[in-house]
């Protein structure tokens, strides 16, 4: 499994660019006050980057850029279910990265970071008792273990598992309802990267 020196090893000052297709899951928890009940938000797929530095031949440091939107509903209030309409979310993330053997052909690391994510274009619902939303900004921790295969040269493969923990305090028609609501996404990818 031993890489040729110059194609596969990693080593300090080495650029990863990785384009991956990520699954965003929410794992949700909220309350909701006066009214209960529960928020519950959609997954979905979309296309990231990333960007990966080597400050010695193991530790690495990567930011990873995407933006996702998902839909919002409090189920089981006083009310009914309710639509809470949409939610873009910027979720930069910066993690410290341990790659556990740089100089083979398949590399595993694990990291630890952190998360900001900002909140906006939200789309009210066309129909129900929700006029108005606002959603709060979140910093949070993030964790994350994954693997690069390489191909030829500079091309490899990876896929990345993450657990970034998000939350949003979200008001409702101008505070008559209150919410505070953890997303807490994993978020599986798979994708291509190239390395400088």
């Amino acid at each position: 499994m031993a890489a040729d020196a110059g194609e596969t090893s990693r080593a300090a000052g080495d650029f990863l660019v990785r384009l991956r297709a990520i699954g965003v899951m929410p794992s949700e928890s909220s309350t909701i006050t006066p009214i209960g009940g529960a928020v519950d938000a959609t997954s979905t797929w979309v296309p990231e980057a990333d960007f990966s530095y080597f400050l010695t031949d193991q530790v690495a440091v990567e930011l990873i850029a995407a933006v996702t939107k998902h839909r919002g509903t409090a189920v089981g209030t006083a009310a009914g279910n309710v639509p809470l309409g949409s939610v873009w979310l910027l979720p930069p993330t910066l993690t410290a990265q341990y790659h556990l053997r740089p100089a083979n052909k398949v590399d595993f690391y694990v990291g630890a970071g952190i998360n900001y994510t900002h909140m906006f274009s939200i789309g009210k619902p066309s129909a129900g008792p929700v006029t108005a939303i606002t959603y709060g900004d979140s910093f949070g921790p993030a964790l994350q273990v994954g693997g690069d295969y390489d191909l030829s040269g500079p091309w490899f493969l990876n896929l990345d598992l993450k657990k970034v923990w998000i939350k949003s305090d979200v008001r409702i028609n101008g505070g008559a309802i209150n919410a505070k609501v953890h997303l807490d996404p994993w978020i599986v990818g798979t994708g291509i990267g190239y390395r400088f």
